[in-house]
């Protein structure tokens, strides 16, 4: 069974290339879910995939790419009755 969980980024997390890296990395591991920006601010992802893909995902997420800063990334488990295929970036939210 996949472990699945929903992420919220906070920082300087939006027009730094942070959905395109998390794609990148979200593939690279073999994780399916999407990304998304959100009005407020964050980014959101959700993550599906074997527990040491999704923790390795998390602890890439708190690091984030070179122009980011992070500040907290909130972790949820959330239990999809339909997973996601591929892992994609969906509209701001």
């Amino acid at each position: 069974m996949a472990l699945q969980a929903r992420l919220t980024v906070t920082g300087r997390v939006q027009g730094v290339g942070y959905r395109d890296w998390a794609i990148t990395t979200g593939k690279r591991l073999g994780l399916a879910g999407w990304v998304r920006n959100r009005s407020d601010g964050t980014v959101e992802a959700l993550i599906v995939g074997d527990d040491q893909a999704v923790g390795e995902m998390i602890g890439a997420c708190r690091r984030g790419p070179a122009m980011a800063r992070v500040d907290t990334v909130d972790v949820e488990p959330v239990d999809l009755d339909v997973l996601p295929v591929g892992f994609t970036q969906l509209p701001t939210a």
